[in-house]
């Protein structure tokens, strides 16, 4: 869940080519494709890459289009947008990472699919919180692409050495310290077992597994306009305490304080760790050989939520295929894509009502990840690279004193944020 910012201004860049972009109208727009099959063209992040992959290998496979797929490194993707963007030059069909979807649409970017997607007949049963980000003024432009949840996982081998019951995971914050704590003070002498991990120099690290607590204990991080943060309320305090105690009790292991992102879910997959939170994306690549539990992220007394990321995507307001880019997006979400492709390789689906389809329900861990799909949430905020993912910006100084310094900064801190949310 690491983002950087782009070097660019991308706001910049897209706000002088927005009027070039134009709008295609809730039809969907765009020129008739030619007689015959018709090649669109695709780009995708590589964080994506290989569920995009597999969805453009089976379409390929089974239509007479085609589509051509460029993926593009993820920290370079958001440049390429806009430089496609202001040489009007944008691919056919695009994704992003849901978090940036009310950045592209607001500047006109993607083509309005409201009539296409109204058309649907499993509509209402589009994963929700991408819907929403992919929604302006009541007008839909992208469908959900791939999807990544935060969960806590737990290691049935260390729960059971440590005298755990392996097969309760927690079920509230507390008992995630406790347990974690547990594991720590049985198992950790050797310095090679942590009761936990996370990553502590990373706001996207923060946001995608602190902030599910907040949800599940009924608070907010931000007013729904996303201008205004919460971070210095009650609900999130609290969950800053219990996670600065387990690194106070060493129970973090040594390098969480310095973790930037790119390998805090490494350790996990070592067998290092007892219990944290992890993307539910990374469960098909744990060795084969090892008992993992999964369930959901908790609030310091119970309830449940999670972070929703992933990509979403759309057609780009200049494509000249509408018609047969919809047809590929269509096909993404239908049975076929998410249960023979999707649910085959055991990613996370973009419908809630196939959750538990004949492939999840072979691991009931997977129907779980599934069914947080319905109650999970995804933050809007128009300034959220910016304010939450850079490492220079004033969440991840908010979130630092919170966990390893003065606690007694939140409030001046929290202000920072929204000063930076407001710009």
């Amino acid at each position: 869940m690491r983002r950087r910012l782009a070097g660019i201004s991308l706001l910049g860049v897209l706000a002088l080519t927005a009027a070039a972009c134009g709008n295609g109208g809730g039809g969907g727009g765009g020129a008739q494709p030619a007689d015959g099959p018709v090649t669109i063209t695709m780009w995708t992040r590589a964080a994506t890459q290989a569920q995009s992959e597999r969805l453009v290998a089976e379409y390929n496979r089974t239509h007479k289009n085609q589509v051509k797929l460029t993926v593009i490194p993820t920290d370079n993707y958001q440049p390429r947008i806009a430089a496609a963007a202001g040489a009007k030059q944008l691919p056919d069909v695009f994704a992003a990472d849901v978090i940036f979807v009310p950045n592209y649409t607001s500047q006109g970017l993607f083509m309005d699919i409201t009539d296409r997607i109204a058309a649907l007949p499993y509509k209402d049963k589009l994963a929700p919180s991408h819907m929403e980000l992919g929604t302006l003024d009541e007008r839909r432009y992208t469908l959900p692409h791939t999807l990544d949840l935060s969960v806590w996982f737990w290691n049935k081998d260390l729960y059971e050495k440590a005298g755990l019951d392996p097969e309760q995971g927690p079920k509230t914050l507390r008992e995630f310290a406790e347990q974690a704590t547990t594991v720590q003070e049985k198992l950790g002498k050797d310095g090679k077992v942590h009761g936990t991990f996370f990553g502590g120099n990373c706001g996207g690290c923060y946001v995608f597994t602190f902030w599910p607590s907040v949800w599940a204990a009924g608070g907010q991080v931000m007013n729904p306009e996303g201008t205004t943060s919460l971070n210095d309320q009650p609900a999130m305090t609290e969950v800053f305490k219990i996670w600065r105690e387990l690194y106070e009790k060493k129970a973090t292991g040594p390098t969480a304080k310095e973790e930037q992102g790119p390998t805090w879910t490494g350790f996990f997959p070592k067998g290092e760790i007892g219990v944290m939170p992890m993307p539910s994306t990374t469960l098909g690549l744990m060795p084969k050989d090892m008992k993992i539990g999964v369930t959901p992220i908790a609030g310091p007394d119970g309830g449940e939520s999670t972070f929703v990321g992933g990509d979403s995507v759309g057609i780009s307001a200049t494509s000249k295929n509408a018609d047969a880019a919809w047809d590929f997006l269509s096909w993404t979400v239908s049975d076929a894509a998410q249960v023979e492709v999707m649910a085959k390789n055991k990613d996370v689906l973009a419908r809630i009502d196939l959750a538990a389809n004949k492939y999840s329900a072979e691991d009931p861990r997977v129907v779980l990840i599934n069914s947080l799909v319905a109650k999970g949430r995804t933050p809007y905020a128009l300034r959220f690279g910016q304010t939450y993912n850079d490492p220079q910006g004033p969440w991840l100084r908010l979130a630092r004193e919170a966990v390893f310094g003065d606690a007694a900064q939140a409030t001046q801190l929290n202000a920072e944020v929204t000063k930076s949310l407001q710009q």
